[in-house]
């Protein structure tokens, strides 16, 4: 049976202008950096303030959440995937807390940003709350996936994919299309809506 498997931070939830915002509201950076999570964490390295971005990142994780946007085409693709009976589970790696900063609880948070778009709705995707694991470490989330037996499994980052066994069909979500090296493109994402042609085809 088909089970798919999908990353949050950076493949359900889009941070970019999210990230853009709160950095100018501080005066991290100008408004002409690019509104890009990269290009930010990226230009504050280079002057010397990795901790800033870091810091950047608890507050968009948690506090401010729920101001980040849904990845392009994400829910309507999401939707007609449950449309054809496809069963699906979240597996994202993600401390409880940041790494600095407040405390804030980044679980709780992502729970609240599921809700806010009604996955768990029955006038949405009606995800089960059980099929949503957020993990601790990155050796917890693939030991997750395995034990779940996804069949299917989408990430933002070739690293994790390449750590999934070859018996899971494993896609790179790459809307930037930044790992053109990195992975075979047909097994690339660029627009949720392209999800249709995957072979998701239940047992």
């Amino acid at each position: 049976m088909t089970l798919l498997g999908l990353d949050f931070d950076n493949t359900l939830v889009r941070y970019d202008k999210l990230f853009h915002q709160l950095a100018v509201e501080k005066g991290l950076i100008e408004k002409s950096v690019p509104a890009d999570k990269t290009a930010i964490r990226d230009y504050l390295r280079s002057q010397g303030r990795d901790e800033q971005f870091t810091l950047l990142q608890g507050e968009v994780y948690g506090l401010r959440i729920l101001e980040a946007e849904p990845a392009e085409g994400m829910l309507e693709a999401l939707d007609e995937i449950h449309q054809r009976e496809i069963p699906m589970v979240i597996v994202s790696h993600k401390t409880r807390t940041p790494y600095k900063g407040p405390a804030f609880d980044l679980h709780r948070a992502a729970w609240s940003w599921l809700e806010k778009y009604k996955f768990f709705s029955a006038d949405g995707l009606s995800l089960k709350k059980k099929n949503v694991y957020f993990e601790e470490s990155k050796g917890a989330k693939i030991s997750k996936i395995i034990e779940l037996e996804c069949t299917h499994y989408i990430d933002d980052l070739p690293e994790i994919l390449n750590m999934l066994p070859n018996s899971i069909k494993k896609y790179l979500y790459d809307p930037k299309k930044r790992c053109n090296n990195a992975y075979h493109e047909s097994y690339k994402l660029t627009h949720w809506q392209t999800i249709k042609d995957l072979d998701l085809k239940t047992k």
